[in-house]
């Protein structure tokens, strides 16, 4: 029997007093509590109806939501991830994140046959194979985590309906969030549109001086036993099979799965007290490198929540801040859709962005004669991955130093970042480029070498990723065109032959970049040079 499933703007059903702590249960309505409450009935006595959790941004066993309430409810449980053609099918034959999912299930894959189970892997499109799936094996329902993203929603949507044909349940639980949707609105109950009161607000709700209960972990080993096996589940396809190629991800330091998640874990909180002093300089080890781990669930943001919480201090809470801007993007997604494609705040979408190819193709390849913009750019094609900074940094200087229109750049970062987020890319542009929720306003402009001085300000990142510029003395690292036509030829670096020069000059850019906006907006302002 199937149980009731709570409204999805609540907290994850809590199966039983005895996982959780009844006595701690935050307020909240009364049919949240019932929700909470109901799954007791079927607590001692699991289904005998076979249940499939479908996998998809949560590849790990422990402190799993669907894959609990699933074990929770049903005495056989089987456990799928498919390979969805509408996506891969529009990737290139070498994509580190296929490598990477595919490694992570073949160690999930191994640990569900420690336990008695086993992973279901197939390459098809989720409308048609999920709902196949569910007859073959002949289970009564059909778990998983939910994805905020738009297509993702309309697939979900369509496969429960599907199911519900042969009266097979579908139920979807939060767990790539703290809070998701409508869980943290104004007091008017309107959606946030500004960080720092939403911060307040999910600090408020999270209540954790008081109770972890919102960053609890799922028990889910104390029922691994009802995991069951199938002759269905014929091992992870290799990538030749899935038509891809092998990546460089062990060459660039890439440890997929739940034992690289776990060790990534582990190294961070040895230095997290570090962070917010460290956090801003590409050179030196100062974030977490947990970005593709939590993009693909192979660690559980309840944990890294509850443990930065914890541990307290500058460092842990100002990244704590930053798991809390990952919920803030996830629900500005939620309520503000068309944010996908357009700028959030409708007026910007006048803005006149410059169509200029050449430039497009300087800055995707790192090739602008702004150093530090060129270092981030080849970080990101060397390794899938950029420093956060260098995304600010990057991000700005393609908007409002090349006059490009953000979704180009957008897309450009989601074609080849390894913990490509669309909620988070989609944020991070619009407020680099202003025209997104709680954005840098138009007329502030990063300078691109006052930036590289600030943040870089030995060149050890701009040498490590631009090598041509190895030897020019620090005093014109950050901007080498400077440099005496004597120096250059000192250093070995002719501009314009060995390096590029600027392909923009930044003070005219700037100007350029406020009469765009001011046509927009029929707006003026007090146009500070910032850094």
């Amino acid at each position: 029997m199937a149980t009731r499933k709570c409204p999805r703007s609540q907290v994850a059903v809590s199966a039983n007093p005895d996982d959780f702590g009844a006595s701690d249960s935050p307020e909240g309505t009364r049919e949240a509590v019932i929700c909470r409450i109901l799954p007791q009935m079927n607590s001692q006595h699991p289904d005998t109806q076979p249940a499939l959790v479908w996998l998809r941004r949560d590849l790990r066993l422990d402190d799993q939501a669907a894959l609990y309430h699933a074990l929770k409810q049903h005495s056989r449980v089987y456990v799928t991830f498919i390979f969805d053609h509408d996506i891969l099918d529009q990737l290139p034959r070498q994509d580190r994140r296929v490598e990477f999912i595919r490694e992570s299930l073949v160690e999930l894959d191994q640990r569900l046959r420690e336990h008695g189970g086993a992973l279901i892997v197939r390459h098809g499109w989720p409308r048609e194979t999920i709902p196949a799936l569910a007859k073959a094996l002949g289970v009564s329902d059909v778990y998983c985590n939910r994805d905020y993203e738009p297509n993702a929603v309309l697939r979900d949507r369509d496969v429960a309906q599907t199911l519900s044909i042969d009266q097979i349940g579908f139920h979807s639980y939060k767990d790539q969030a703290i809070f998701e949707q409508d869980e943290v609105l104004t007091q008017m109950g309107k959606p946030f549109t500004v960080f720092t009161p939403y911060k307040n607000a999910w600090y408020k709700k999270a209540g954790l001086s008081d109770t972890d209960f919102f960053v609890r972990p799922y028990p889910v080993t104390r029922y691994l036993q009802h995991l069951a096996p199938t002759a269905l589940a014929t091992g992870v396809p290799t990538l030749a099979d899935l038509g891809f190629e092998t990546t460089d991800l062990q060459k660039i330091g890439i440890m997929p799965g739940i034992t690289g998640g776990r060790e990534r874990i582990e190294d961070f909180f040895t230095r997290i007290q570090n962070y917010k002093v460290a956090r801003d300089f590409p050179a030196i080890k100062g974030v977490s490198y947990l970005s593709v781990h939590l993009r693909f669930g192979t660690i559980s943001i309840r944990e890294l929540a509850a443990r930065a919480w914890r541990e307290g201090g500058e460092g842990a809470l100002g990244w704590l801040n930053e798991l809390i801007w990952r919920d803030f993007y996830f629900a500005i997604l939620h309520h503000f859709p068309h944010a996908i494609g357009h700028a959030f705040k409708p007026a910007f979408d006048a803005v006149a962005w410059d169509d200029n190819p050449d430039w497009h193709q300087a800055w995707c390849e790192g090739r602008t004669g702004y150093p530090l913009v060129d270092a981030a750019q080849r970080q990101l094609a060397q390794t899938g991955w950029m420093h956060n900074r260098l995304r600010m940094v990057s991000a700005s200087f393609y908007t409002k130093d090349l006059g490009l229109d953000w979704r180009q750049g957008e897309a450009w970062f989601a074609k080849l970042l390894l913990d490509f987020d669309l909620s988070a890319n989609n944020g991070g542009w619009q407020w680099s480029s202003s025209t997104g929720c709680d954005a840098q306003p138009w007329f502030r402009i990063f300078n691109p070498v006052t930036q590289s001085e600030r943040f870089d300000p030995k060149g050890k990142f701009i040498r490590r990723y631009v090598p041509e510029l190895a030897n020019v003395p620090d005093k014109y690292i950050h901007a080498p065109w400077t440099m005496p036509a004597e120096t250059q030829a000192n250093c070995g670096v002719l501009i314009g032959r060995d390096y590029p020069a600027p392909i923009v000059d930044h003070g005219e850019a700037r100007q350029r970049t406020l009469e765009r906006f001011k046509r927009a907006t029929g707006e003026s302002a007090d146009v500070k040079k910032p850094g």
